[in-house]
């Protein structure tokens, strides 16, 4: 049996059994032009109603801007790294992931766990022929923060996708919070910020973080990982699932969000 996410039976308590939106808490059967009429009805429900699922209702969720146009960054000559967010960073996103992250306010994963799903699988991959690499974090902020949140969102976008987690890599603890940082700042931090420990093993390499800003943290992950797989196998890798050859690793990147953090 495959090991549950972390809080996991809270994710499936908010979502069959509270029923109620986790941005407005209106029940999620029930449209914002009714509230008001139906604080005035009775509230019972048919007991099969309260099982529906979903994490949002249909305003909140039409309300959000999902899967915003990708940007790449650059990882070697003519190779470049795409990276796709689920959403912006902006509210309600943002107040929710700082709360979690910052907090720890597991009340805000379900909503985060929402977001993730918005991210559809990559054309092309499975659990056989690829794996997820969650941004590694070093074991200095990990003791500071008490938990580490790219580590749990990773689990729910694995069990999403259903791709496994690679967990092939290991930061450096030399490196600072890239948060308010400039781009060139952010690059100069990096350098030589993370360890490959061991070759990936498939060819597909998801890459995920939780906010992209400049997208340079998952860039110097992406080249440390390409460098590994360059001096065991040679050139021939790439981001661009047309260019297919003997030695073909392929690399994508996804956030929860993009934008300023």
């Amino acid at each position: 049996m495959a090991r549950l996410p972390p809080y996991q039976f809270g994710i499936w308590l908010a979502e069959y059994l509270y029923n109620r939106c986790q941005l407005c808490h209106i029940q999620r059967s029930m449209s914002h032009a009714n509230i008001a009429s139906a604080s005035t009805a009775s509230t019972a429900k048919p007991t099969f109603a309260l099982f529906n699922s979903g994490l949002l209702c249909e305003h909140c969720q039409h309300s959000i801007s999902w899967l915003p146009d990708p940007f790449s960054v650059d990882i070697a000559s003519n190779l470049a790294l795409p990276i796709q967010a689920a959403t912006f960073y902006d509210y309600p996103i943002r107040q929710a992931f700082r709360s979690f992250k910052h907090s720890e306010d597991i009340t805000k994963l379900p909503l985060l766990v929402h977001v993730l799903r918005q991210l559809p699988r990559p054309t092309g991959c499975n659990g056989s022929n690829s794996v997820i690499v969650p941004m590694p974090t070093t074991d200095n902020r990990l003791r500071q923060r008490g938990f580490d949140p790219v580590t749990i969102l990773s689990s729910y976008l694995a069990k999403h996708w259903q791709i496994p987690l690679w967990r092939g890599v290991v930061r450096i603890d030399s490196t600072v919070s890239q948060q308010g940082l400039t781009r060139s700042e952010r690059l100069a931090n990096l350098d030589d910020a993370f360890r490959v420990t061991e070759l990936p093993p498939v060819k597909r390499l998801l890459l995920f973080d939780d906010i992209a800003t400049t997208g340079a943290s998952l860039q110097a992950l992406a080249r440390a990982l390409y460098e590994t797989v360059d001096a065991q196998y040679g050139t021939n890798t790439s981001s661009d699932s047309a260019n297919t050859n003997s030695h073909n690793h392929r690399f994508y990147a996804y956030a929860l969000a993009h934008g300023s953090n």
